[in-house]
Formats: structure tokens, C-alpha cells, sequence
């Protein structure tokens, strides 16, 4: 006998229609380019993706003024805060921010300013600094918008309740993390980590991740897109080798998944709620019934249960203005610092003199050009491919770090600030933690596979 009511055939619908929506869009693949012939769209996408590219190809010319606009609208607006009461609940949670917060949004500001009109030094607005942070911003405007409408077709209507329910035992056991979360990895591995992250953030409000839970899921689960692994591969002219690289990426990532929750620091990570909202657990499943039937019956009470299509608008709305408002100033400040200390100070390379000690120890070749991209990484994720794609780098090493640079899974000019900005209890030290931890995990790994490869 279920728990729960018996579902009706409205609800059936309910469920139905919402989730297979959600599933093209989210998880599914499909080849739009071949579909749509038009150029810039890639070949094959998630709907959600290929969404974003039809944004970014049809307002190419103006996405750098709209963040210009956007960024800068965020800084005025937030120092107004400090001099205007504002009444609405909503506004005043974005606006009105510390001055920590509000430090980074003027500093976005003007960064963005520079790097669009073409002003100030050029360390700022150069092509490896603030142009580079530039070019990300209008994949973020188009995949912000496009999720935030959407993800309630995800995380709603049953659809997580349904995958979770399927393979709760195997994640918990095998990951320590509910079932569900199976989703926010395909959508990352598919379609772009931020989208697994907004799911996770948005489950982990809502009760059903605790902040253990919403902390692995985020740095183990929000996987690098394989569409930008690609281009990774590209960049370092290993596409006929494409298989085994992100082979040896998935064998690396499935590594740190099962090792990460059980050591430092996320094993110290406290298992509460966010503002002590109730639990929602995944719920044992009774001995006398079938999973797929008890799957079937907590998802079509989800979706009796969804929200309206008002309060979804209402709601994506409130989430977009969230995310352009106060995650896009934080990408422009962070991701252009963190660029300007890797490419103009030699920071990077007085930190990874013990990396030189690691390298040598496993053989890989270069080891001392190599040694500042192993760490670089945690700035932009696309700068150790470029730091060792020159002819003198040896086949070997650049696909190590090629494929290291994927596995390590955070960096500041995306990941690191989406998750640093969202409501999972994760600081700047702990990422800096986790990012050394993956790659201390990987590394070994990616060599003897890619030693294996290419013999």
C-alpha cells in the first residue's frame, strides 16, 4: 500500500506534459544544429542550450550593453539602497547588500565600463582580462533568462521526485547524496555547470537537500558542459583523441565524487536545513511495493501540488532580476581580478613551485611550464589550456592538463562565483580547499590513464 493518495489521470498530466517538457529541455540532447541551420548553433545540444545560442546569435550586438547596462544599474541602485528606505520585501534583498557586496558590484561596474567603451588600462580591459570576462557574460544573460522561466518544469512537476526515488539507494550509498541530484549533473554535464547549480540552490531552499548535501552535489555534481569540454580538446588539438580525454575526465570526476563527501571539508559540513525548513527526505520505500510504482506515485504528488502558472512566472522573474542584478557585477569583478593577478603578476608561478616537485615525481613532461596551469585553473578554467597549447608542449602534458583543467570543476570567473553568491554555505576558502583536493585526486589518475592512452 502507497503513502500517498491515489493519483488521478489530471494529475498524470500534470506530471506528464511538465516533465517530458523539462526533460528535452534539461537533459536530453538533441541535434539542433542540423534541425535549425543556422550558423553558431552547435550540432548537438540540450533545448536549454540550444535556447541560449538562439538569444546570443539574435541580440550578438547588443548583449555587451545590455551587462554594461545591467552591471552598472546594479552599482547605482545598490549605493541608492544606502540612502532610500525601499519598501518592497524583494528589492531590498538584492539592492540593499553589505558593503563587502556592494564593493564588488562597483568595482563590476567599472570594470565593465572600461572593457566595453574602451577605457582605463589596458591590464583591465585587455583580451586576456576583462575582454575574456566579457565574452562569458553573454552566455550567462542568455542561460539565466532561459532557466529562470523554465527550471520548474525540472524541479516542480515530478520529475526529480521521480529520477530520486529510482536511484536513491545507489547515489546515497555510492555519493551520500539524495537521488534527485542525478539531475542537476546532467543538466551540467549536458547542457552548463551554472544550470546545475541553480537547481541545486533552488532544492536546497525549498528542504530537499540539507547543506551537506547542497555543498557536494554543487562542487562534485555541477559538472563542466561537455559542449565547452570540446572546445577545450580544440584548443589543445586533441579532438581525434576527444573519447578517451573526456574518458579520463569522467574516470577522474567519479573519483573525487566518492572520495570528496568523506574527508575535509565537506564531511564537516553540518547536516541542517536552510533556515530550518522542513526536511523533505526521499522516502524509504516500502517493502511490499514496487520502486517504479512508489517512484510514480511521490512524483504525480508533486505535480498535483505545483505551482501556478502566475506564481511560476512570478517567480522566474524574481530569480532572473536576482541573478543579472547580483551575480553579474560578481563575474565581471572576480573573474577579471582573478585574471589580472594569473596573466600580470607572477603569482601563479611562485605557488606552484611545489606543483614542479609533483609533476617531475609522475613524470610528465614540461614540468616546470606546465606547474602554473596545474593551479591557474581556479581563476578561469580556460586559461590552462591556452597556457600550455604551444608546439614546444609536449602531447602528454597538454592533455594531463587539458583534461585536469575539466575535472578540477571550479573557477572564479563562473562556478566559483555562482556558487559563492548562491545560498550554499561554501566561502572562498573552502573552494580554494575543494579546487586543490580534486586536483590532488585527479592528477594521479589522469596520468596513468592518459600515460595508458597514448603509449
Amino acid at each position: 500500500m502507497s503513502f500517498y493518495n491515489k493519483p488521478t489521470s489530471n494529475s498524470f498530466i500534470k506530471f506528464l506534459i511538465p516533465s517530458l517538457l523539462g526533460l528535452i529541455l534539461f537533459v536530453v540532447p538533441l541535434p539542433y544544429g542540423s534541425m535549425v541551420q543556422i550558423e553558431g548553433i552547435s550540432s548537438i545540444n540540450i533545448g536549454i542550450g540550444f535556447l541560449a545560442e538562439l538569444i546570443k546569435i539574435s541580440f550578438s550586438n547588443y548583449l555587451d550593453y545590455i551587462a554594461l547596462i545591467v552591471i552598472v544599474f546594479s552599482a547605482l541602485l545598490s549605493i541608492l539602497s544606502k540612502f532610500v528606505n525601499i519598501k518592497n520585501d524583494f528589492l531590498k534583498s538584492i539592492l540593499d547588500v553589505p558593503l563587502f557586496w556592494l564593493s564588488f558590484r562597483v568595482l563590476g561596474a567599472i570594470f565593465v565600463s572600461m572593457t566595453v567603451l574602451g577605457f582605463g588600462p589596458e591590464f583591465v580591459k585587455s583580451e586576456v582580462t576583462g575582454q575574456t570576462i566579457l565574452g562569458i557574460l553573454p552566455s550567462l544573460l542568455a542561460i539565466f533568462l532561459v532557466s529562470g522561466f523554465l527550471l520548474p518544469l525540472v524541479v516542480d512537476f515530478g520529475l526529480m521526485d521521480f529520477v530520486g526515488t529510482l536511484i536513491s539507494k545507489f547515489m546515497y550509498n555510492i555519493f551520500k547524496v539524495p537521488g534527485r541530484s542525478a539531475v542537476d549533473a546532467i543538466s551540467s554535464w549536458l547542457g552548463d555547470g551554472t544550470l546545475g547549480i541553480m537547481i541545486t540552490n533552488t532544492q536546497y531552499k525549498q528542504g530537499f537537500y540539507t547543506a551537506k548535501e547542497a555543498c557536494i552535489i554543487s562542487v562534485c555534481f555541477s559538472l563542466v558542459s561537455l559542449p565547452f569540454s570540446t572546445v577545450i580538446a580544440d584548443q589543445l588539438g586533441l579532438m581525434s583523441l576527444f573519447v578517451p580525454f573526456y574518458g579520463c575526465v569522467c574516470v577522474a570526476s567519479l573519483a573525487c565524487a566518492i572520495i570528496m563527501p568523506r574527508i575535509y571539508p565537506l564531511a564537516h559540513i553540518k547536516d541542517k536545513t536552510y533556515n530550518n525548513v522542513d526536511h523533505l527526505k526521499e522516502d524509504l520505500i516500502p517493502a511490499n511495493e514496487n520502486v517504479f510504482s512508489f517512484a510514480l506515485s511521490k512524483a504525480l504528488n508533486r505535480a498535483e501540488n505545483a505551482p501556478s502558472l502566475n506564481l511560476i512566472i512570478k517567480n522566474g522573474f524574481k530569480t532572473v532580476v536576482d541573478m543579472y542584478l547580483a551575480l553579474l557585477p560578481l563575474v565581471m569583478a572576480w573573474g577579471t581580478i582573478a585574471l589580472i593577478v594569473a596573466e600580470f603578476t607572477p603569482i601563479f608561478t611562485w605557488i606552484s613551485f611545489p606543483v614542479v616537485f609533483l609533476l617531475k615525481l609522475l613524470q610528465i613532461p614540461n614540468a616546470v611550464e606546465a606547474a602554473p596551469a596545474v593551479l591557474v585553473g581556479f581563476a578561469d578554467m580556460f586559461l590552462p589550456s591556452i597556457m600550455v597549447s604551444g608546439d614546444h608542449f609536449d602531447i602528454l602534458t597538454k592533455f594531463i592538463i587539458g583534461a585536469l583543467s575539466i575535472t578540477q570543476l571550479l573557477y572564479l570567473t563562473e562556478t566559483g562565483a555562482v556558487i559563492l553568491k548562491s545560498d550554499i554555505p561554501l566561502n572562498l576558502k573552502d573552494l580554494f580547499i575543494i579546487f586543490l583536493t580534486r586536483t590532488l585526486i585527479a592528477l594521479p589518475i589522469i596520468t596513468i590513464l592518459a600515460k595508458l592512452i597514448l603509449k
